[in-house]
C-alpha cells in the first residue's frame, strides 16, 4: 500500500528524478550567471590600450577604474545581501544583471574618462549581488548531498568566465571596435536577464523552500547582529587572507617569475596558464570530496598546506619550464580542492534564512584583499625583492589555514553548547 508521500502516477518519473532535474537546472543557471559576472568583471582591463588612446589618459588613471569598481562592488555586497534576503534572490539577481549590462552600453557611449567613472562604480553595484544571490539560490533550492559540487560548478563557472573574457573581448574588438564590442556585451547581459526571468520558475522554487527560514529569522533576531559573530568575522578574514594569496598570483607571477629566476615571459605565462588549469580540475574534484566528507577543515589545512609549499619551493628554486608549469598546475590543483569546502564553513557559520547577508559580507572580503596587496607586492617587486612575494603568498596561505582551525573549534564549541543539557 502507498501513501500520499510516495504514490506517483505510473509512467511519470519518480520523485527523486523530477528533483535531480530540478537541482541540475538550478546548479547551471547560477553557474552560468556566475560565469557571466566574472567575465564582465575582465572586459575593461583588456581595452586600456585602446582607452588611453580614445581618452588620452595613462595607465595609472585607467588602473582606478578597476579600483572605483571593486571599491563598489566590495561596499555594496553587503547591502546586496540584506536585499536578497529580504526581495528574494532573483529579483536582486535580475536587477544586478540588468544594472551591469547597462553600465557596459553606456560605457561604450562615454564622450570621456571622467563620464566612465561613475558608470564603472554603477557596474561595481551590479556586480556585488552575484555572490549573495547565487549562494542564496544555490543553498535553498539544491539538495544538501550535492550542495559542496554545487558550490564547486560555481566556482568553476567564474573562473570560466575569466578565461573566456580576454579572448573574446580583443576578437570583438578587432573586427568591430572597442565601443561596438561593448554594446555587444552589453546585449549579451540583457539576453542573460531574459533567460533568468525565463526560469524563474526553478529559482523561486529555492525561494520558498527558505521562505519559512526567513520569516522565522527575521521575527527574532536583529538585522545585522550576528555579522559580528565570531564565526562570520573569521569567514571574512578567511576571504581577506585568499585574495590576498590568489590576487598576487594571477596578477604578479609572471613578473616574480622574470625577476626571481630570469624566467621567460612567455614560460612563467604558461605556469600561470597551468595553475589555473590546475584550479579548475581541483574545485571539481573539492566538490565531489566535500559532498563525502563532512572534515571540510582538514581538506582546507591540506590543500592550502601543500599550495603553500609549493610557493615557497617555486620562489627558491629555480626550474625548468615543464616542472615550473607541473608545480604551479599541482598548486591550482589544491588551492581549488579547497574551495568547495570553504564555501560549505561558511554554509555552516550562516544563520537560516541569512544566507544573503552573510556570504555577501564575507565575499566582501576579496574585494578588501584584492585592494590591499597590489600595492604592496608592486613595492617589493620594485625593490628587487620577488622572494618577498612567494613568501607573502605562503604566509596568507598559512593565515587561512590558522583561520580555518579556529573557525572550526568556534563551530565545535557552538555545537557543544547547543547540545548541553539543561542544569
Amino acid at each position: 500500500m502507498t501513501t500520499g508521500a510516495t504514490a506517483r502516477r505510473p509512467g511519470g518519473p519518480a520523485p527523486a528524478v523530477r528533483r535531480s532535474g530540478q537541482d541540475l537546472r538550478v546548479i547551471a543557471l547560477v553557474g552560468t550567471a556566475h560565469s557571466v559576472s566574472h567575465f564582465f568583471q575582465l572586459v575593461l582591463p583588456p581595452l586600456f590600450p585602446f582607452l588611453k588612446d580614445a581618452f588620452h589618459v595613462g595607465y595609472a588613471e585607467l588602473g582606478l577604474l578597476a579600483t572605483f569598481f571593486y571599491a563598489a562592488s566590495g561596499l555594496s555586497q553587503t547591502p546586496a545581501g540584506f536585499a536578497v534576503d529580504r526581495f528574494g534572490a532573483r529579483r536582486v539577481l535580475m536587477a544586478g544583471i540588468g544594472l551591469f549590462a547597462s553600465a557596459l552600453i553606456l560605457v561604450a557611449l562615454a564622450p570621456s574618462y571622467w563620464a566612465m567613472v561613475p558608470l564603472v562604480v554603477l557596474a561595481g553595484i551590479g556586480n556585488s549581488v552575484f555572490h549573495p544571490a547565487d549562494y542564496s539560490i544555490l543553498t535553498s533550492a539544491v539538495r544538501k548531498d550535492w550542495m559542496a559540487r554545487a558550490y564547486g560548478v560555481h566556482q568553476l563557472g567564474g573562473n570560466l568566465g575569466w578565461a573566456v573574457a580576454p579572448v573574446a573581448v580583443l576578437t570583438l574588438t578587432a573586427f568591430f571596435g572597442w565601443r561596438a564590442a561593448l554594446v555587444t556585451l552589453g546585449l549579451f547581459g540583457y539576453a542573460l536577464l531574459l533567460f533568468v526571468w525565463w526560469q524563474a520558475a526553478s529559482l523561486d522554487i529555492g525561494a520558498a523552500r527558505g521562505a519559512p527560514a526567513r520569516a522565522e529569522a527575521a521575527s527574532r533576531r536583529p538585522p545585522a547582529r550576528f555579522l559580528a559573530s565570531p564565526a562570520v568575522l573569521l569567514c571574512f578574514a578567511y576571504f581577506v587572507l585568499l585574495s590576498i594569496a590568489f590576487t598576487g598570483f594571477q596578477q604578479f607571477l609572471p613578473t616574480a617569475l622574470l625577476k626571481a629566476h630570469g624566467t621567460p615571459l612567455v614560460a612563467a605565462s604558461t605556469a600561470l596558464s597551468g595553475y589555473l588549469l590546475g584550479g579548475a580540475a581541483g574545485i571539481m574534484f573539492g566538490g565531489w570530496l566535500a559532498d563525502r566528507s563532512a572534515q571540510h577543515e582538514r581538506i582546507l589545512m591540506v590543500g592550502l598546506f601543500v599550495a603553500a609549499l609549493i610557493a615557497l619551493f617555486v620562489g627558491i628554486v629555480q626550474l625548468a619550464v615543464m616542472p615550473l608549469v607541473a608545480m604551479m598546475a599541482a598548486a591550482g590543483f589544491c588551492s581549488g580542492t579547497t574551495s568547495p569546502s570553504r564555501d560549505m564553513m561558511v554554509r555552516g557559520a550562516t544563520p537560516p534564512g541569512s544566507t544573503g547577508k552573510v556570504f555577501g559580507f564575507v565575499y566582501s572580503g576579496l574585494d578588501l584583499g584584492s585592494a590591499l596587496i597590489p600595492p604592496i607586492i608592486g613595492a617589493l617587486l620594485d625593490h628587487d625583492m620577488p622572494l618577498g612575494f612567494f613568501i607573502v603568498t605562503a604566509l596568507a596561505l598559512t593565515g587561512c589555514i590558522l583561520v580555518a582551525h579556529l573557525l572550526q573549534r568556534a563551530a565545535t564549541a557552538n555545537l557543544a553548547l547547543a547540545v548541553r543539557p539543561a542544569e
